[in-house]
């Protein structure tokens, strides 16, 4: 190989003093050198990179010697699609497949970027820790039959924290297709048990140039330990999804939060803990705001106390834990988050936020630890019904910079009162909004709040999610969307990369309290099969006006909604929109949590509940499973 370097660097000289020599008239003897450079320096690039192709070929026919996974046994459930390293990922296919003169794995994408999750903890069991390389084989296939270049990551979710590091590949050369691509863990990082490897494909030079999409196989895993010894991997292990963000589950949204500076404290069952609140605490607690507490207890229950309160020692939020039945905080489905509003507090302390004490605590009816507290503003939760993708809406920009793409006509149209805009993204401070440059109003921010010092409306944001109405658009655009521009942009505070944007009909996330559960309700179904359950007594009688039914669910399409099948006005599907292409009103549902609403029911069932039957199932229209279900009270 060092020879063929040689003399690839004797021909670049040859043809660079041979173009010299070429050289015409002085007045163009700069612009003559400067473009022989350039050529002489694409020339050894060229003949590196074809030495590089040589190598890796070679190598590749040599054979790759011992490996931890080669996919021979069929086996890959210990893959699936991860949302962690972008939230807006492709649910791929996947598939073991002949390849490369052997059987790989093979992902086939579904119209978006694939991310493949690899559960090396579980492949590796107890050498998990000894972890130190990844090796694997990575090759892709243009289904037209055409090579085009392509590129990835390797991410590497590390420690207690599941940190994400990451490390590029990409094949440019066809005849270094596949190629052997590597990590190594840094010294001062980890890896262990709930640690994985996330292999994308992100660049497809095809798929840009209108080219069908192009296939990803990943072939000869090999992981090492820092001596280099391979280590065995038990490819029976099964792949788990990683969480891919907070579950906000039966709670507001909030705007504009304020943290309660270094809240974190523990206590035992029935022990309060907590601290003298600060000023900007106190200026946040006004109507319409809420008090959110990050926490674990055995139970699952937390609630505050005001012990200081002018009118006496008060408890805010324990429902009946204490015998008292009084009103319960907003819990998720988790039981790691809750809420307890203005109004809560209020109601047991008085409107005058000056006689509630300086004190705020924690307290649960067993052993609990508070982690954060902050107060916001309460604000909707949103769904989307109907979507419209905004094709290829990816795209990056520093702290305020900003960045975005004509709309197309399927956008625009779907721009109506009562939408929103959704945005997947992240952001150093987690916020994010849009721009309307072009509008014929002016070059408009939309949704900022007070990050520019404007005081103006602000979006609902959760660091991972975005959501902008129509009606935030239109209050500063006017209400004729062809006014608006051609230009949709997206715009941070700081540092941002937005994953995908979609406009859809807005639904609604009730926040809900007083949650009873549904005992047991875990069961799963193909797409358009109904399982289910009998309805016990205390279900029946939570299921009045204003009620909600949550779900914890997953299913392959992300939608869900419920079935009455034993209803007197006969067989019910509730919330499942245009899925069965019957148009009916539709769920809320995110992929996660569902909300279906007693109206929604009543409007199919009757208002009464004693003639709805005594079985609720559940149903998708992809494969499907529920965790749980609950019946709770809304806000409204």
């Amino acid at each position: 190989m060092k020879v063929k370097k040689i003399m690839a660097l004797f021909l670049t000289a040859a043809m660079t003093a041979g173009m010299l020599g070429c050289g015409g008239s002085g007045a163009t003897t700069e612009t003559s050198n400067e473009t022989t450079a350039e050529a002489a320096e694409d020339a050894a690039e060229e003949a590196e990179e074809t030495e590089t192709a040589e190598e890796e070929q070679t190598e590749q026919e040599e054979g790759t010697g011992e490996v931890s996974l080669d996919f021979e046994d069929g086996l890959f459930g210990f893959v699936g699609n991860d949302k962690t390293a972008n939230s807006a990922a492709d649910d791929s296919v996947f598939s073991v497949e002949d390849y490369n003169g052997s059987k790989a794995l093979k992902v086939t994408p579904q119209g978006k970027m694939p991310y493949v999750g690899i559960q090396a903890d579980a492949l590796l069991g107890d050498n998990a820790s000894s972890l130190k390389t990844i090796e694997l084989t990575v090759g892709t296939e243009n289904p037209d039959g055409e090579f085009f270049a392509t590129s990835g990551n390797i991410y590497a979710f590390l420690g207690e924290d599941n940190e994400k590091v990451n490390e590029g590949w990409s094949v440019y050369l066809e005849n270094a297709n596949p190629k052997t691509v590597s990590y190594t863990i840094p010294d001062d990082k980890s890896f262990g048990a709930g640690n994985y490897f996330v292999v994308s494909l992100e660049t497809d030079n095809g798929k840009s140039k209108g080219q069908t999409q192009a296939n990803m196989y990943i072939d000869n895993i090999v992981f090492k330990d820092a001596s280099g010894n391979v280590l065995a991997a038990d490819s029976s292990a099964e792949y788990v999804a990683a969480s891919t963000g907070a579950d906000r589950s039966n709670l507001f949204a909030v705007t504009g939060a304020v943290e309660f500076a270094d809240f974190a404290c523990t206590g035992d069952g029935w022990g309060q803990n907590g601290f003298d609140m600060p000023e900007e605490i106190i200026a946040a607690l006004v109507p319409g705001s809420v008090v959110e507490i990050t926490y674990s207890s055995e139970s699952g229950d937390m609630w505050i106390v005001m012990p200081d309160a002018a009118a006496g020692w008060m408890r805010v939020g324990q429902g009946n834990s204490d015998g008292s039945g009084s009103d319960d905080a907003y819990v998720n489905n988790s039981k790691n988050t809750c809420q307890i509003t203005y109004e809560q507090i209020a109601a047991v302390c008085g409107d005058d936020v000056s006689t509630w004490g300086a004190r705020m605590q924690c307290e649960s009816d067993t052993a609990w630890e508070v982690q954060a507290v902050k107060v916001g503003q309460q604000a909707p939760s949103y769904a989307l019904a109907d979507a419209v993708e905004f094709a290829d809406f990816a795209c990056t920009g520093d702290g305020w910079g900003q960045n975005g793409f004509d709309m197309p006509e399927e956008i625009i149209a779907a721009l109506v009162p009562g939408s929103v805009v959704e945005i997947t993204y992240s952001s150093e401070s987690g916020d994010m909004w849009i721009v309307m440059p072009d509008a014929a109003a002016g070059w408009m921010r939309v949704g900022q709040g007070n990050a520019d010092g404007s005081g103006s409306e602000d979006v609902v944001s959760d660091g991972s999610k975005c959501y902008v109405t129509y009606e935030q658009i239109a209050a500063v655009c006017g209400d004729d969307v062809s006014t608006w521009g051609a230009r949709m942009q997206c715009e941070s505070d700081t540092a941002w990369e937005v994953y995908s944007v979609k406009v859809g009909t807005a639904k609604e996330f009730k926040a809900i309290k007083n949650l009873v559960a549904f005992p047991d309700f875990a069961v799963s179904g193909d797409g358009w099969a109904q399982a289910g359950f009998t309805m016990p007594q205390e279900i029946l009688d939570a299921l009045v006006p204003g009620s909600v039914v949550t779900i914890s669910y997953s299913s392959e399409n992300g939608d869900l909604w419920v079935v009455m099948n034993e209803a007197a006005a006969g067989w019910m599907r509730v919330g499942q929109g245009n899925a069965d292409g019957s148009g009916s009103d539709c769920a809320a549902f995110n992929g996660s949590t569902c909300q279906v609403t007693y109206e929604q029911i009543a409007a199919l069932c009757g208002d009464d509940v004693s003639t709805w039957g005594s079985t609720m199932q559940c149903e998708a229209s992809g494969a499907w499973e529920v965790y749980s279900v609950a019946v709770g009270q809304s806000a409204e």
